[in-house]
């Protein structure tokens, strides 16, 4: 395959403009909530993105009432090409407020720290944000100090809002059809949960969920989560010699006896799996404590419950009028399991990352994308970088450059799909 094709198309990016108008739409999402989309404010942004395809000439562009954005550019080849999906999600993560985000950019970047001037305490200082040594002479977008910024990822939705505004303002670059996918409430791991693979109607996927420029992720973790309950034993604390067990007491045992050089995220890297504890209430009667159980091997997972199990066990023969409930449920799979399947959608996505003239950085993500629950649901979906760092977080930031290069990145990839066809 030739590499270097198509290299000199020249794209007129609106990529900038658009991230900046999307930053300012507060679209967290909510964990605590049972409604999908779990915020309401969500579809102010599915709104305004589906004015703008419907603008650029893309007719069956709607959000649906589960706040999914659907939009199909139609194929302009003879050829039978796959249907490929663009996937990005457009909530914001509850760990840093989204409400009232003012971007900043930060023109020709040379090296300097970056000062927030809404709280001059949050400083980006290449020493500690390591990508930015490679973003001299770029322009990076901030927030101000007080939120997040939204660069996760509504960068991916620009870039993609990007492509699809030169597909519509170039027809003669030649393509199968291209389907559009906004998604509320991946933050809270519900992204895909309503999501209609028929009305999709695609063959394979691409998450726009990356960091680094030119990376592309084709392996997750496998994912489970594991609800204990103690039911401890309540007593009058004036009267509780030799009654009481407090569940309170008894899930900080449990906690405590977790290893702590392994399978802690504190301790682990590369390849390495974990246990890891998100949440706890307790009262003396009653202790919930949730976990997330991780692991590139699904078979894995069963091993660290086993352990977590064990620990608990342990613990529990001290406390003998006490009992547990110990609930597993599956959260999603490693979406290499599936890609291994399909191996060109991957190739494929590394060839368009060349051909935007960029070294390609083909790697694992520690976590999980919308694109591991697609694969599952019949959909292959590897990830691509849409240029976000330090997401969740007041020092989160993108370059324009990136955004731009996400955007040729999905413009080469269309075109790479319609030629082997």
């Amino acid at each position: 395959m030739n590499t270097t094709k198509l290299q000199k198309i020249k794209i007129q990016h609106t990529v900038k403009d658009r991230f900046l108008r999307y930053v300012k739409i507060d679209t967290q999402s909510d964990p605590n909530s049972t409604s999908y989309p779990t915020t309401e404010k969500q579809k102010n942004l599915a709104k305004i993105l589906v004015e703008e395809l419907i603008e650029m000439g893309i007719k069956d562009a709607h959000f649906d009432k589960f706040g999914l954005v659907y939009a199909t550019i139609p194929s302009n080849t003879d050829k039978n090409v796959p249907v490929i999906c663009f996937c990005s999600h457009m909530d914001t993560s509850p760990d840093s407020s989204g409400t009232g985000v003012k971007p900043i950019v930060h023109k020709n970047y040379q090296g300097q720290d970056l000062v927030l001037p809404d709280d001059p305490s949050i400083v980006l200082k290449m020493q500690n944000h390591h990508d930015l040594q490679y973003q001299i002479g770029n322009d990076i977008i901030t927030a101000s100090g007080k939120t997040l910024l939204g660069a996760d990822n509504k960068s991916g939705v620009a870039a993609i809002m990007d492509a699809a505004h030169f597909f519509m303002n170039n027809p003669n670059i030649k393509h199968g059809a291209i389907r559009i996918l906004f998604t509320p409430d991946e933050e809270v791991g519900k992204g895909v949960d309503k999501v209609d693979i028929e009305k999709l109607g695609a063959n394979f996927g691409y998450t726009i969920d990356g960091e680094t420029l030119g990376s592309m992720e084709d392996e997750t973790f496998s994912a489970d989560g594991v609800k204990l309950i103690v039911h401890g034993v309540s007593a009058h604390p004036g009267y509780a010699k030799g009654k009481m067990e407090n569940a309170i007491k008894i899930a900080s045992d449990i906690l405590h006896s977790l290893p702590k050089d392994t399978l802690t995220p504190e301790a682990v890297d590369g390849k390495e799996g974990f246990i890891h504890p998100v949440q706890m209430k307790a009262v003396g009667e009653k202790a919930e404590i949730d976990f997330i159980i991780r692991d590139f091997k699904t078979a894995m997972l069963k091993e660290h419950e086993d352990v977590l199990e064990g620990v608990v066990k342990d613990v529990m023969q001290n406390y003998p009028s006490s009992t547990y409930e110990f609930i597993v449920e599956e959260q999603y799979r490693n979406m290499k399991e599936i890609l291994d399947l399909h191996p060109q959608v991957a190739d494929y996505a590394e060839v368009a990352i060349e051909r935007a003239g960029l070294k390609v950085k083909r790697g694992s993500i520690r976590g999980g994308t919308d694109g591991s629950r697609l694969s599952f649901m019949g959909l292959p979906c590897p990830n691509i970088f849409a240029g976000e760092h330090d997401f969740h977080s007041k020092y989160e930031w993108v370059s324009v450059q990136d955004m731009e290069k996400s955007a040729e990145t999905i413009v080469h990839l269309c075109c790479i799909w319609e030629e082997n066809s």
